[in-house]
């Protein structure tokens, strides 16, 4: 059962894709390969720009809090409800 397994992934990497080859033009076609880059000098750039640390849990949970006080504001002021309540001319209000 395992050398199957092992099997699949080659044979599915050697499956044609029509809907995909049918999308690319002559111009697609014709185009030159890109060019290859070396790995280092990224890495080198990626580790220079260094990362923010990881907030802790404590900070993370007072950001949440934070969040989901805001979302349970009211989302219209009392002008703009009193405005929505009041019927369009020609229509029955609404509930």
């Amino acid at each position: 059962m395992r050398p199957l397994l092992l099997v699949l992934p080659v044979l599915a990497a050697c499956a044609q894709f029509p809907a995909l080859d049918a999308q690319l033009t002559a111009a697609d076609r014709a185009a030159p390969y890109p060019a290859l880059i070396p790995l280092g000098p990224l890495l080198a750039r990626a580790d220079a720009m260094g990362s923010a640390p990881a907030p802790s849990p404590e900070q993370r949970v007072a950001a949440l809090a934070a969040r989901a006080a805001a979302l349970r504001r009211p989302v219209l002021t009392p002008a703009d409800r009193a405005r929505l309540a009041t019927p369009v001319a020609g229509r029955p209000p609404l509930g």
